[in-house]
């Protein structure tokens, strides 16, 4: 089982983080995190990396679904997208599985929001 969907855009870095944050919007998805990894790695151990950042993205119902069935599912959330620099004029946009990432915990409530999660993060990907 692979772990994530990625699609490869014809774009730039910036507006491919704009499209990406308005696709998950479309789907009820916010972003309550944005990671900038290449300034992070930069700044704190001085090293260059290619442009790169993870999107923490939440759909606040699933979310509070989730964690009524599993109070623990915190240290799984957000669903992380991430943008990155795949060549001259290119973005590789990739979106967690959440039936992988949830696929270690054995709990059937868990696993049918997993999967409605899933399908919704699937379609923003393929949708772009």
């Amino acid at each position: 089982m692979s772990y994530c969907f990625s699609k490869v855009l014809d774009s730039e870095m910036e507006p491919a983080i704009n499209k990406v944050t308005q696709a998950l919007k479309a789907k009820g998805f916010g972003v309550l995190t944005e990671i900038d990894v290449k300034a992070t790695l930069k700044k704190k151990i001085d090293v260059d990396f290619r442009p790169y950042h993870i999107l923490g993205a939440c759909n606040p119902s699933f979310a509070h679904k989730a964690l009524l069935a599993e109070d623990k599912i915190g240290t799984m959330l957000p669903c992380n997208v991430i943008v990155q620099e795949a060549g001259p004029g290119k973005v590789e946009v990739s979106a967690v599985d959440p039936m992988a990432s949830m696929s270690a915990i054995d709990n059937p409530a868990l696993g049918e929001i997993a999967g409605e999660v899933q399908a919704m993060l699937k379609a923003v990907v393929d949708e772009l």
